[in-house]
């Protein structure tokens, strides 16, 4: 048994030795993970239990900052408003960047200038292209879109001030943000595939529709499985887009989960709150990634 215990301490050591320069590499980033996303999380959770002057806690609550933030008048539709903008996000977001990487993929001449021109609104501001598509949507006879459809006979529209319109151009406004970062990425995963697959598909006279369906698809999914959930996650922490373009109106149309957190933070200072949407929304969050995986896990077989 000595020989045997003396002999598995001398393996692990062995291996740690083997491994010790992979694991300085990712000290620092543990480090920072941890920092930044750990501890944070921590401080959220037990800041959600206790009554808080600020972020000092004062007294052990247990659960009622929860049972408040469920009546709140403004939880039931900032939760309902955020699985619509996710809703939204795949029905316009999701297949834009596919199609975009499939026609750039197809493209021979200026390939290389149109992922610049595509990719170039990610390395805008965030705050600064809100403001930029706020100008654009204004209702009224000074809004840039409804100045250039009056040129055809169109009169002002109210855009985000109609409830029915303002999550579907918020999510609109959102993809044509993020969609480029997207687009390049499964043109990688595009150029990854082996080109004799397609050879072989058009000598056997195989379409392009027919070598999307059973080529291009079929190498890409786990890429745009994992691209769903990513894109899921992302839109589910939608702040300031509906912050600035509409602050939640018309009537609370666009308020979203994340922007009630910044209500409850930074204009009630009630930090403790706010803790607990935060909680709430990475509950949502964990238990919808795990239904989705669990979901999508025969495909891999």
């Amino acid at each position: 048994m000595a020989k045997i215990n003396g002999g598995s301490l001398l393996r692990i050591r062995t291996g740690f030795n083997r491994n010790i320069s992979g694991w300085l590499l990712m000290l620092p980033s543990l480090i920072l993970f941890a920092f930044f996303i750990w501890v944070p999380l921590v401080q959220a959770v037990s800041l959600s239990l206790f009554r808080t002057s600020g972020v000092i806690l004062r007294e052990f609550a247990g659960l009622r900052n929860y049972v408040e933030v469920f009546a709140h008048p403004d939880f039931l539709p900032a939760l309902r408003n955020t699985f619509t903008y996710t809703l939204w996000s795949l029905v316009i977001g999701f297949l834009v960047p596919i199609i975009l990487a499939i026609i750039i993929n197809e493209v021979r001449r200026g390939r290389s200038f149109i992922k610049m021109a595509i990719y170039l609104p990610n390395i805008l501001p965030g705050i600064a292209m809100v403001f930029l598509w706020g100008f654009i949507f204004k209702p009224g006879d000074t809004g840039i879109l409804n100045i250039i459809l009056s040129k055809v006979g169109i009169g002002p529209q109210q855009w985000l001030s109609n409830p029915q319109w303002t999550i579907p151009l918020i999510v609109m406004v959102l993809t044509w943000k993020s969609a480029g970062a997207t687009t390049l990425l499964y043109i990688a995963g595009l150029q990854g595939i082996d080109s004799e697959l397609y050879e072989a598909a058009i000598i056997d006279g195989a379409n392009i529709f027919k070598r999307l369906r059973y080529i291009t698809i079929p190498c890409i999914f786990n890429l745009a499985r994992t691209l769903l959930i990513l894109q899921i996650i992302a839109v589910f922490q939608i702040l300031y887009e509906p912050l600035v373009m509409t602050n939640g109106g018309p009537n609370n149309a666009s308020i979203s989960i994340m922007q009630l957190v910044f209500r409850f933070a930074f204009e009630r200072f009630d930090y403790a709150k706010a803790s607990a949407v935060s909680v709430i929304i990475s509950i949502i969050l964990i238990v919808l990634t795990l239904a989705y995986f669990k979901i999508s896990k025969p495909k891999d077989m």
